[in-house]
Formats: structure tokens, sequence, C-alpha cells
């Protein structure tokens, strides 16, 4: 998927929106986006996903015209819109902080971009109260939004940004703002909205698992450059590189140095604290290679069968955590006391106590060697 740190298209000619070796730097001197090359299919909702500073948001604010590019072109479905002010380029906006008028009625807020478009007054009341009735307002429209929940609020502005039925919609975390539970009701209700109306949509978030919840694809960025652009599932389980494992969901770490390469299909890796472990090789050459080995807490096997599995590791017990659905574990193990295990809260399950002790095993498949 990444040459040299760009990310494949994946969509070929066909691509709905494209970056082409977009550079944006603020000072003449450092680039915040280093040569993107980014392909956006019709109809998909694609997130830009990575820590503060990772140029997520340049991106976006790029597309929608409100930062300019230092190189490159970016286009719109075959027309290059890098030159195009904003208010030309028909794209609907979603903000975090919802920039809803506050002296408008919710009718008012959404009726405002038809009119500045010149609809006539049938057809801008037919659209405000379709929208209100997509968003499951419809009884909402005099109200201004001083009387409106966070949740209300933000519901009226997705509907103001799809109002004049745009194909392309820009949220930039637009869901920040609220508390936790209407966030992920928000994230099913922004997801059933696109799949119903088969708008494309790029998103911005910080937020990993908002992006697995709502996404066709994420691109995950870290300092300029897209990392890895994949479907949710392979992001989780085959990411490419110590960062985008880190990132996506949680991850132990053990650290080592490569004994040898068997093929392609599995390495063998002395460990700093000395035990051999053997891994799928992902991002290692050969030899004498520093890897990060990644290991998914729910993939670890506690106490299996005496050669059932290529790996077993002796823990200790430092904490455990129950959650509900599942008991979270926290070993040492290996020299590192933060390996998690996750154990399912189901009958037959094995419990462990706070000082005991435990093999943990699991499979070479589950164990990816990546870059140091």
């Amino acid at each position: 998927m990444r040459e040299n740190g760009v990310a494949g298209n994946g969509a070929g000619d066909s691509a709905y929106v494209r970056f082409e070796d977009v550079q944006k730097s603020y000072d003449g001197e450092t680039l915040v986006i280093k040569n993107l090359n980014l392909a956006i299919r019709r109809g998909e909702f694609l997130t830009m996903l990575g820590p503060s500073g990772s140029g997520k948001t340049t991106c976006l604010m790029m597309l929608a015209g409100f930062e300019s590019t230092t190189h490159g072109a970016i286009w719109l479905h075959e027309q290059r819109i890098d030159n195009v002010p904003p208010h030309k380029r028909g794209i609907g906006m979603v903000f975090q902080n919802y920039a809803l008028f506050p002296h408008m009625t919710v009718s008012e807020n959404l009726a405002f971009p038809l009119k500045v478009r010149g609809m006539g007054k049938a057809e801008i009341e037919e659209r405000v109260a379709r929208v209100l009735a997509m968003v499951e307002l419809p009884q909402f429209g005099d109200r201004r939004p001083s009387q409106l929940s966070g949740g209300q609020q933000q519901r009226v502005a997705v509907a103001r940004a799809l109002v004049f039925e745009p194909d392309l919609v820009l949220m930039d975390e637009p869901l920040g703002a609220l508390d936790k539970q209407l966030r992920e009701q928000m994230q099913f209700e922004i997801k059933h909205i696109h799949q119903n109306l088969g708008v494309t949509v790029v998103y911005v978030t910080h937020d990993q698992s908002e992006a697995l919840t709502m996404s066709d694809r994420v691109a995950v960025f870290n300092d300029g450059i897209i990392q890895q652009l994949s479907t949710p599932d392979v992001l989780y389980e085959a990411p490419e590189n110590a960062f985008v494992a880190q990132f996506i969901g949680e991850n132990n770490r053990l650290y080592g140095e490569v004994l040898q390469r068997v093929g392609d299909g599995e390495v063998r890796v002395k460990l700093d604290s000395g035990e051999e472990i053997r891994a799928l090789p992902v991002n290692v050459d050969g030899a004498a290679d520093r890897t990060t080995l990644s290991l998914r807490p729910e993939r670890v096997q506690i106490n299996p069968a005496e050669g059932s599995l290529p790996n077993v590791l002796r823990g200790k017990v430092e904490e455990v955590i129950y959650l509900g659905d599942h008991i979270r574990t926290r070993l040492a193990v290996a020299g590192h006391d933060d390996f998690i295990v996750k154990i399912p809260n189901a009958s037959g399950h094995p419990s462990l106590k706070e000082g005991e002790t435990a093999d943990l095993g699991w499979t070479i498949e589950d164990c990816r060697a990546l870059d140091a």
C-alpha cells in the first residue's frame, strides 16, 4: 500500500478526489505534508486518522480550500480545485464547534446555504423539511441553537452540510465536543446517513475507535505522511509498521533482534530478555535487524496445553481489572511489567489473581515482527 512513505491510491483513474504530490509548508522550510498521493472513491467514507500535528486536518483544510497547497494538485471529479475558492467548490463542511448562527432558528440555519445559491422559497422549504426528517429533528425547526442539546446541534450541523445535496462532505472532528455515550450514538447515525445517501465523506479524527467504527477505509497519518491506508479490519489485524500497530487498538510490544529468517512465513527473534520467539516477518529484512514484536492482548492464551503453541513465555500477574465483558490482566513478562492479556468473561476461561504466575502462549501469525 505504501511506496517510500506515500500511500497508494487503490482506486486508479476512477478516483473522485485525488491529491497528487501535494506538499504543505507554513514557513517555507518545514513540510507538514510530504508528497501526499491519495485517491478517494465516489461514495466512500474515508477517515484521516492520526495524532495532533500529524497533518490530517491540514489535508482536510486544503481540500476544503481554507488552506493553500505549497506544491502539487488537488482534483475533484476530474476538475482541479486547488486554485478554486472555497465557496465555489460545492463541498459540505461540518466542524467540531457546529458553527451554527445563534441568531437564526434551526430552519433558518438550514435554509441559509440554499438562499446563497439562489433557490426558490418552495424548494428551500422542501429541502429543509427533508433534512430535518433525515436527522430525526422534524419538530425542532423553530428553535434556536441555544435551545438544543449538544447532540441536537451536531445533527443540525450535519443537516446543514447535506441540505444543498453536495457530492462531497468534509467533517473535522465533528463529535469531539460530545460525551462518550452520545459520541458513540452519533457515530452510527452519521454512518447510516452516509449509507442512505451515498455521499462521499472525508472525516478527520484522532479517535481510533471512531475511525474503525465509521470508515470504509482509514488513512493513518504521522509526521505528514500516510503510514498505512487500509480497511479497518486490515489496519487492526495487519499493521504495516510499529506506529500503526501502537496507534490502532491496544498492543503488546516486545523488543529484540532477528536471529534468522525462515522464508516469508517465519522469523526467529531473540528478545532483549534472552527468550526466543517465532513471529511473522512484516517489516524486517534479515539477521541482526532490530525489531519490535506486535501482539494483540486478546490473542494471548493462558496456560495453553503443552506443545500446542510455538511461543510460550512465563508471566507474573501484576494487576487484574474487571471490565464486564472481559478481564484486563497486566503481567510482568520478558522484562516488561506492562504486558496486557484480555481474558473473555465467560465460563470455561481461566481467571488469574495478582501474584500468580502463568504461561502465556500465541501463534506465529499473531506475532508481527515490525520495524524497531
